[in-house]
């Protein structure tokens, strides 16, 4: 009956953060406070669910890690030295304040500071991810980079967690070895198991049956769940997989956040300590900009992922946790923390929402601090010969890209923000550069002034890129025919004041296109 009721009170307060803007998470932490005020203790159904949400959050990074994305220095080295730099500078001022004799810290020794910045250090992916399917921003440069910087984070909390168990594998661990040749049965089988709850109930098999075998034999559960993520990434039914368990891995996390709550409520002290670590977070933003720059990224680039960075992480208070269960750390910390964590949220989430406003203001700025040497993939571009643009290489973008080949006899160029799109569209003989049509820069890199361009179609899901790109033409002195997709007339409405010629309204012509393709087939 009372695990009804803590579910619910977690729904309600997940509802009310999401109405105003938040992620959901913070309603939880909110629901173990309140669950504590009336006296509710942490029972085993709240403790096995945030145990088999950890197991899958893990489970999910070892899906998504593509080596090759990793080895990049601006997303190592960005990591590594963020990491190194938030130890040196926090490390030392949090001792320096144990030593003014302020709560919590009194008597604080170099292990505490260092297992509390090394918290601290980390970003949410959460969060990150949250914020970028929101914007439809996860295949642009700036997201790929974030993430890549979270999961080399994540991957640093996992070593943690690991070494923090102080277990001993026993000998029957050599066993797990095993597991190399049998990654030929698992794709195997991951192949074969299509598309629906089977491929849901297959993933659930290698992340906690994995988890069990490693705590067996004496390992962490956890390790082992990402080291099977990580086996079968290259599959190509692995980002399915990874999406198929997102929902339900954010679900089992319920019991992790209201878990937290549970401890106990937060006195003055810790809710001041708390927003006082809320001033480490200018420092985060600037120092992973900074940072980005100096790898020679665009200034867009390193403004929109250091935002994107901006706060605490879910992996910062599970590693809290951890001191606090190994008897490091004083239990007041994982309440700070739970609490830094939520407040972080409440900050960035209007940041990011206007991100791309911000970026406008402060572009002139960024653009001083860019460093002369670039990534190719932030180099200048130039469409050649081209005469067509097609902004959006998704299944409508593609179909008009041959269009315009076949039908048309047009020499167009394409333009996706997803590395792996532009890959495979090349690997079928297309012309598609990189680029984001969210980038005010982009526009500006991009040369339409030698008078070859005459279309530029827009292709996009979401009508505000639609919008945001055809001011940004226009902006640019472009003259010739923009056309755009629209789900609604009211998006039609608002492509035509922008400045679009031509809308193609995707739910009314589908039908008319459709009906015509039945009545030639007939004839």
């Amino acid at each position: 009956m009372f695990d009804i009721v803590w579910i619910a009170l977690a729904f309600a307060l997940g509802l009310g953060a999401r109405q105003i803007g938040l992620p959901p998470l913070v309603g939880y932490l909110v629901g173990g406070f309140v669950l504590h005020a009336f006296g509710a203790r942490e029972d085993v159904l709240v403790e096995e669910l945030a145990h088999i949400g950890i197991t899958l959050l893990l489970f999910t990074i070892g899906l998504k890690l593509k080596l090759k994305s990793l080895a990049q220095p601006h997303v190592w080295g960005t990591a590594a030295l963020h990491m190194v730099a938030m130890l040196a500078i926090v490390v030392p001022l949090l001792l320096a304040i144990g030593d003014l004799g302020l709560p919590l810290l009194v008597g604080a020794d170099l292990g505490t500071a260092l297992l509390l910045t090394f918290a601290l250090s980390f970003s949410s992916t959460v969060f990150a991810v949250k914020v970028l399917e929101e914007k439809g921003e996860m295949g642009a440069l700036y997201g790929t980079i974030a993430i890549g910087i979270l999961i080399i984070q994540d991957l640093a909390a996992v070593l943690f967690l690991a070494f923090s168990a102080g277990k001993i594998p026993t000998l029957w661990a050599v066993f797990l070895l095993l597991l190399i040749p049998a990654r030929r049965l698992l794709l195997w089988l991951l192949s074969r198991v299509g598309h629906g709850e089977l491929l849901l109930l297959f993933g659930l098999i290698l992340a906690l049956g994995t988890s069990q075998l490693f705590d067996l034999v004496g390992m962490k559960g956890d390790l082992g769940a990402l080291l099977i993520g990580v086996m079968i990434a290259q599959h190509p039914k692995a980002s399915e997989l990874s999406k198929s368990l997102l929902d339900l891995k954010d679900l089992f996390l319920v019991g992790f956040f209201l878990s937290i709550g549970l401890q106990g409520l937060p006195s003055p002290v810790m809710i001041l300590f708390a927003l006082g670590l809320l001033l480490v977070l200018p420092f985060k933003w600037v120092l992973y900009q900074q940072l980005m720059l100096w790898f020679g990224l665009r200034g867009r680039t390193a403004f929109l992922g250091g935002l994107t960075l901006t706060n605490y992480s879910e992996f910062g208070l599970i590693v809290v946790a951890v001191g606090v269960e190994n008897g490091w750390l004083d239990p007041q910390w994982l309440a700070v923390m739970a609490l830094a964590l939520a407040f972080s949220f409440i900050a960035a989430s209007p940041a990011v929402s206007r991100s791309h406003v911000w970026y406008e203001v402060l572009s002139r700025w960024l653009r001083l601090l860019e460093r002369r040497r670039r990534l190719p993939e932030e180099a200048e571009i130039d469409p050649g010969d081209a005469n067509a643009m097609v902004v959006g290489m998704g299944r409508i973008g593609c179909g008009a890209y041959d269009e315009l080949v076949h039908a048309r006899g047009l020499r167009p160029v394409g333009v996706d923000a997803d590395p792996d799109t532009i890959t495979r569209h090349q690997q079928h003989g297309r012309y598609v550069v990189q680029g984001s049509a969210t980038d005010a820069d982009f526009w500006h890199r991009l040369h339409l002034d030698d008078g070859h361009m005459r279309l530029v179609l827009l292709a996009m899901p979401r009508v505000s890129e639609n919008l945001f790109a055809a001011e940004h033409l226009l902006k640019e002195g472009f003259t010739g025919t923009i056309g755009a997709i629209a789900k609604y007339p009211d998006d039609e409405q608002a492509l035509r004041a922008a400045g679009v010629q031509l809308v193609f309204n995707l739910y009314a012509e589908a039908g008319a296109g459709f009906a015509q393709h039945v009545c030639a087939g007939q004839q």
